[in-house]
């Protein structure tokens, strides 16, 4: 007997006002996503929740629609009356593009404030009033301490990826803007994970929070597929290339490690095609927003970027992910492949091992609970070593059989092969950049 089919969730059935409705009709919102229908009506009810969730999810509108819905929006009230930290200028931008979308048919200002920007600017805005202010940790605690952004009568706050914020060193600013909200405040936590020093966090600034958590166990979603070449380092600018060539992507960001790397590839990109753009720490903020802007607008095809924009940016167009370096971190892994296949569309991720990095390739699988398939371009000698994988990655002797797997159906990392009569000493231990 076939199942019924379960039921669809729909705006309708959020309780949102006309005015709401109208909005997400002009964004052509048709259906909201499990993490907004699941968390706008306890945000709406005013529970403190903690939202597990992955980016690409939805997760900007399922706190900003409870946030409008909530606003007092009397003449002359011009208080903040919501708080939103996010941990990159780019996410700070994006997330307040969101509230101004969203915020059709009202009269809301919303203000941005990041570093790397005048701050004269932000305090005029400020000054003009604002009901919802989006900003990074160290930028709102500097208004704070200007006097520019009064907190008194705040009704909500929101830390956004709240577990990036924490890795990049935000959690003593968080705390102490924490210590500033009146303490009869909402709290929305939303992260794709949830470590003890998130927990902490919880428990200590939030009333009796729900947790939520809208992530699978697969780490990744099934609309993107993921390949990995084994190459060496001095090959892989001409495999990008040759990729590129074969793949025509609509929009691709190519992941490096390092800014310098990021510059380096950049550089000679640019001598291959006139739709590329580069995004890191080292630029200035107007230069990167100048980028970002591009990219949105289809203007840049390849964005080479460091992690800067490995979460939060939501760029619908990217077809294909392509990390030129193995990262630093299994999640940072998640978070990059996490730009494509957004909100259930179709994706491609493909990842450049270097003979030694197999012991990378062999978390990244375990943390996802999947293989990546191996690729090759046709008529490319993509390493010398001609090992067919990378060292220290388990395979059967027989050409293309699946890798070793434990109980769980996980791949078993292997210790590396003896020299070879190419390879007079094992290859060298690299420590993973941090």
């Amino acid at each position: 007997m076939d199942q019924p089919e379960e039921k669809k969730a729909r705006f309708e059935d959020l309780g949102l006002s006309p005015v709401m409705h109208e909005a997400l009709a002009k964004a052509a919102y048709e259906y909201p996503t499990p993490v907004q229908a699941g968390l706008i009506p306890r945000a709406l009810a005013g529970v403190d929740v903690v939202g597990q969730a992955r980016t690409g999810t939805g997760k900007t509108a399922s706190f900003a629609i409870p946030i409008l819905e909530k606003l007092v929006l009397k003449e002359n009230i011009h208080y903040v009356q919501a708080l939103v930290m996010v941990p990159t200028r780019e996410l700070a931008v994006q997330v307040h593009d969101e509230f101004v979308k969203l915020a059709s048919g009202r009269r809301v200002h919303c203000v941005a404030v990041y570093g790397g920007k005048p701050i004269r600017g932000q305090i005029e805005k400020l000054q003009k009033g604002a009901q919802v202010v989006v900003g990074t940790p160290g930028r709102v605690l500097d208004h704070l301490a200007r006097g520019t952004i009064n907190l008194s009568s705040l009704k909500i706050a929101v830390l956004d990826e709240a577990d990036r914020m924490l890795d990049i060193g935000f959690r003593p600013d968080i705390e102490k803007i924490l210590r500033r909200c009146p303490r009869e405040r909402q709290t929305l936590l939303l992260s794709a994970t949830v470590p003890p020093p998130i927990a902490r966090i919880a428990q200590k600034y939030m009333r009796d929070p729900e947790t939520l958590n809208f992530t699978s166990n697969e780490m990744t979603v099934e609309t993107i597929d993921q390949y990995y070449f084994t190459v060496d380092q001095e090959r892989k600018f001409e495999l990008l290339v040759r990729l590129l060539s074969r793949e025509k992507p609509r929009q691709a960001i190519i992941f490096c490690r390092t800014k310098r790397g990021t510059e380096r590839v950049f550089q000679r990109l640019t001598k291959r095609t006139k739709f590329a753009g580069a995004i890191h720490g080292d630029m200035q903020q107007s230069a990167r927003d100048r980028v970002m802007a591009a990219f949105r607008a289809a203007k840049i095809r390849f964005l080479v970027a460091t992690d800067v924009v490995g979460r939060g940016i939501d760029v619908s167009n990217i077809s294909h992910i392509i990390n030129y370096d193995v990262p630093a971190f299994c999640d940072d892994y998640v978070h990059r492949v996490g730009r494509t296949g957004r909100m259930g569309r179709e994706g491609v991720a493909y990842t450049f091992v270097c003979p030694h990095e197999g012991p990378e390739l062999t978390r990244i699988e375990e943390r996802i609970r999947r293989l990546l398939k191996r690729d090759e371009i046709k008529d490319f000698e993509a390493s010398a070593w001609k090992l067919g994988t990378p060292v220290g990655y388990s395979r059967s002797k027989t050409v293309g059989a699946a890798p070793e797997v434990d109980g769980e159906g996980l791949p078993i990392a292997a210790p590396p092969p003896p020299p070879t009569a190419f390879m007079k000493r094992p290859p060298k231990k690299y420590r993973r950049a941090l």
